[in-house]
């Protein structure tokens, strides 16, 4: 089995697992690198990025750039059964970030390395503007 069918027969948490991880990591380095923020502030900063309201607006953006392959993960990943709500996110924002997460996890995991950095890349664009 290749490394993307490998990946497809994954639990759209376990993508999100890893995208959850993988994003974070990637918004912490751009901060680190684009301001002189102390780490108080960064994460307060951070927050702003990786909140689940953030991130399903985040993914609302990214809509029109996304493949359909892209847009199926997106939908898989939105509508897995996740028995875990946090108290702060409303239960569709949580829904669509997790779908959000899934994308990135599922990117990553197959090792798309490049249009993974495409959409990072368009998600500090959409921030910027915003």
């Amino acid at each position: 089995m290749d490394n993307i069918g490998k990946v497809n027969t994954m639990s759209p948490l376990t993508w999100a697992y890893i995208g959850d991880a993988i994003y974070e990591l990637y918004v912490r380095k751009y901060l680190i690198e684009t301001t002189n923020l102390k780490p108080n502030k960064l994460h307060k900063e951070a927050i702003k990025f990786v909140k689940a309201g953030a991130q399903a607006e985040l993914l609302n953006k990214l809509q029109d750039i996304l493949t359909e392959e892209e847009k199926e993960i997106v939908r898989r990943g939105r509508n897995v059964q996740n028995h875990h709500l946090p108290k702060n996110a409303a239960p569709t924002d949580y829904m669509y970030s997790t779908a959000f997460e899934g994308l990135i996890g599922y990117l990553y995991l197959s090792k798309q390395e490049e249009r993974l950095n495409e959409i990072l890349e368009k998600i500090i664009e959409i921030k910027n503007n915003t």
